[in-house]
């Protein structure tokens, strides 16, 4: 039987609520999913068991009426909303011009725009330059680029737990190996791995773990060998891991002493997400290069690496670019993405989430040991949820309630290195009430698992 879609109307206007009116997954994403099965492939698979059908404020409406609470913004992209306003209007403006001419044959002022933006808006008063890409893990992948053509060398420095995409280059700095890694090596070459700063596992003092980090470099890789190291400065997949106050400037005071290029990857940390526009900003941090996306561009694919004029420069003519990097309907989103954030005061209203989040959750763990650490910045916080007689990692319990909450109407994210984190993501267009039930749910999931 053939089960007809409901009229759903998009954007902010719909109702800000919780509501269930069939079992999840409902007749028609049921109906969708075997299509999904028959046509999609297997390696890509999905978090919750429903079709979109409209989305806006802090709601996704699935194809069968279903509202559900939004705490994971499409992993970070969605923080100004699913179809906030301003984009709406200016990627409709913008298809009606042109969708596409390859700002490689024919450019267009949209993408300079957007590079005047981001050079403005990243840390540093520098001179910078910006080049635009499609998603996150093209942008990292360009400043390992640009930073072997700026420092004429070829090693490159990630950390434990990092996390920095799917390409084959990326995939060397990924850290976790499921579902990202296994099977499809051979990785590039000239990666290294060491510790990271991971307050609650190492118990470590920021300039302490920033020692044993650099002290491994120059051991294992040597600062004359080395043109990048990459850091999130939140950890995203890893667990949304903030090192210890200090780390962070240890790392970068020792790659300006060595001319090592510092990469912020800040694809999930960026644009508002933390209550600053950069999460580096909280340590008072420059990055040499910084990448950007996710968020920047109110769901459409656009990317990012801004950084200082002479390090960009150093790629020669037609090195860096893309058919579709920059696109221009991106663009127009990304500058309406932009000035919605500082229009409709995003950044403190990120911090403002912060402080629900952080004080419920806290509220939470001391009364629940099983809850071991809430941590993170802004609308990115996450807790990692362990067995309190030995403090190892509780992946079940974090299946658990994520797989509780989905099916009370929750959207809510897992990550970390051991599956045992759950990360909390909401757009930043939320409201107070709807991100009170979320945690009602999510607090009713834990109590079940008891």
């Amino acid at each position: 039987m053939t089960v007809t879609t409901p009229t759903i109307v998009g954007g902010p206007a719909l109702p800000q609520e919780r509501r269930l009116v069939t079992e999840l997954p409902g007749p028609r994403s049921r109906e969708l999913a075997a299509r999904q099965q028959a046509a999609v492939a297997a390696g890509v698979s999905t978090t919750m068991p429903v079709f979109a059908a409209a989305a806006g404020g802090g709601v996704v409406v699935d194809v069968d009426g279903n509202s559900l609470i939004d705490l994971g913004s499409g992993i970070a992209v969605t923080t100004v909303g699913n179809a906030a306003p301003r984009v709406a209007a200016a990627v409709a403006a913008q298809a009606e011009a042109f969708t596409h001419t390859c700002f490689m044959v024919t450019p267009y002022e949209g993408y300079v725009e957007v590079a005047e933006r981001l050079n403005a808006l990243t840390p540093g008063d520098h001179a910078k330059r910006t080049a635009l890409f499609n998603s996150g893990a093209e942008a990292v992948e360009n400043a390992v680029k640009i930073a072997r053509a700026y420092t004429k060398r070829t090693a490159v420095v990630a950390f434990d737990h990092a996390y920095h995409g799917r390409t084959n280059l990326t995939m060397a700095l990924t850290a976790k190996n499921q579902p990202y890694k296994s099977g499809f090596g051979p990785f590039a070459s000239d990666v290294y791995r060491v510790p990271t700063s991971y307050p609650y596992r190492d118990g470590l003092t920021g300039p302490e773990a920033a020692a044993r980090a650099i002290s491994q470099i120059e051991k294992q890789v040597g600062a004359e060998n080395l043109a990048a190291v990459v850091f999130e400065p939140i950890q995203g997949e890893g667990g949304f891991i903030v090192p210890a106050e200090g780390f962070l400037p240890a790392i970068v005071d020792w790659c300006r002493a060595n001319d090592v290029v510092f990469v912020a990857d800040e694809v999930q940390s960026g644009i508002a997400r933390t209550g600053a526009w950069y999460a580096c900003e909280h340590e008072g941090v420059v990055p040499d290069l910084v990448t950007t996306a996710k968020g920047v561009a109110g769901g459409l694919p656009l990317s990012a690496v801004t950084g200082r004029a002479d390090i960009m420069d150093a790629a020669h003519a037609g090195g860096l670019g893309g058919t579709y990097g920059g696109n221009p309907l991106a663009c127009a989103a990304a500058l309406a993405t932009l000035d919605t954030v500082e229009e409709d005061g995003l950044i403190e209203r990120a911090r403002q989430i912060e402080a629900l989040l952080t004080g419920r959750l806290g509220e939470l763990a001391a009364t629940d040991p099983r809850l071991g650490e809430v941590r993170g910045r802004g609308a990115m916080i996450a807790v990692e949820l362990v067995d309190p007689a030995t403090g190892e990692p509780d992946a079940a319990l974090a299946k658990h309630v994520a797989t509780a909450a989905h099916a009370a109407g929750v959207i809510v994210l897992t990550c970390g290195t051991y599956g045992n984190v759950l990360r909390l993501l909401p757009p930043l267009t939320i409201s107070d009430e709807l991100l009170a039930e979320g945690l009602d749910v999510l607090a009713a999931a834990l109590g079940t698992a008891r």
